[in-house]
């Protein structure tokens, strides 16, 4: 037992460690992109990339996954601003060229997502404004106001409650029965986070969004299942879709099937953010 504690503790201390390194650009060179610094209660400030698009056009803030950064975005930033959307880009507090002390699964980094949609929300005026979000990116847009204020949310590979992603990871690594040391890892966040897992239930906020929601999620992903996704479409209200992708695990979907999920996610954009 005290073996499994100390282990428990070391993975707990990796899961929040900062993923902070410089961005390499390179995987967005060829767009007219600027530099953005965004201020956010979290108490970082964000780095990203802000492109300008048509003036009668809407936006879409792109938020990336855990231990990852915005460059994660760049190919839905890249056939977003083709289309002639403004998008944002940026880094989630510990994240990326982004400070912070570590990461907390959507606590800290849903205030990021409500400092970033205000900030494109100025750029852009009084047009709509659409949320792709994948994994943490999707989690912190529902946790906090950043989902309620938006017009359309795409949410991919999204965990509805912390607890069930942790137990499915410890599964994925220890076997049916790693489930049952969930409680020694999320017992963690209240000492060292100052919060408890009851807070990071993404699944809880989906029925209060009156914004149409696209839910995308793989059939093999080991870390957030089907039954979890379709848990999670269940407690969203209509005008709702649901994209059980094929073949595809915890991936970036835009480009594990780049043709049809630009399609589909352009075709979703264009339903409910070009008529409003």
């Amino acid at each position: 037992m005290a073996f499994s504690g100390l282990t428990t503790y070391l993975a707990g201390s990796h899961l929040i460690q900062p993923h902070q390194h410089k961005i390499d650009t390179r995987e967005i060179d060829g767009l007219p992109y600027t530099n953005v610094q965004i201020p956010s209660k979290s108490g970082s400030v964000l780095s990203g990339w802000y492109l300008a698009g048509d003036s009668n056009k809407p936006g879409v803030l792109l938020m990336h996954g855990v231990r990852s950064d915005r460059t994660e975005m760049a190919t839905r930033a890249k056939f977003l601003h083709e289309e002639g959307y403004s998008v944002l880009l940026f880094d989630f507090q510990s994240h990326g060229e982004s400070k912070g002390d570590g990461i907390t699964f959507g606590y800290l980094e849903s205030l990021d997502a409500a400092a970033a949609l205000h900030f494109l929300k100025q750029k852009v005026a009084n047009r709509p404004v659409g949320i792709i979000g994948v994994s943490l990116g999707g989690a912190s847009a529902l946790l906090g106001k950043a989902a309620k204020a938006c017009q359309a949310l795409v949410t991919e590979s999204v965990y509805p409650t912390l607890d069930q992603a942790v137990a499915d990871r410890l599964r994925m690594v220890l076997g049916s029965w790693g489930g049952y040391l969930t409680p020694l890892l999320t017992y963690q966040l209240k000492p060292r986070l100052g919060f408890s897992s009851s807070a990071l239930r993404p699944i809880d906020h989906l029925s209060q969004l009156t914004c149409p929601v696209f839910i995308i999620s793989g059939d093999k992903d080991r870390r957030t299942t089907v039954e979890e996704t379709k848990a999670m479409f269940a407690a969203a209200h209509a005008p709702k879709e649901l994209w059980i992708v094929k073949g595809a695990g915890h991936v970036d979907f835009s480009k594990f099937t780049p043709e049809v999920y630009r399609e589909k996610v352009l075709q979703f954009l264009r339903e409910n953010l070009e008529k409003i």
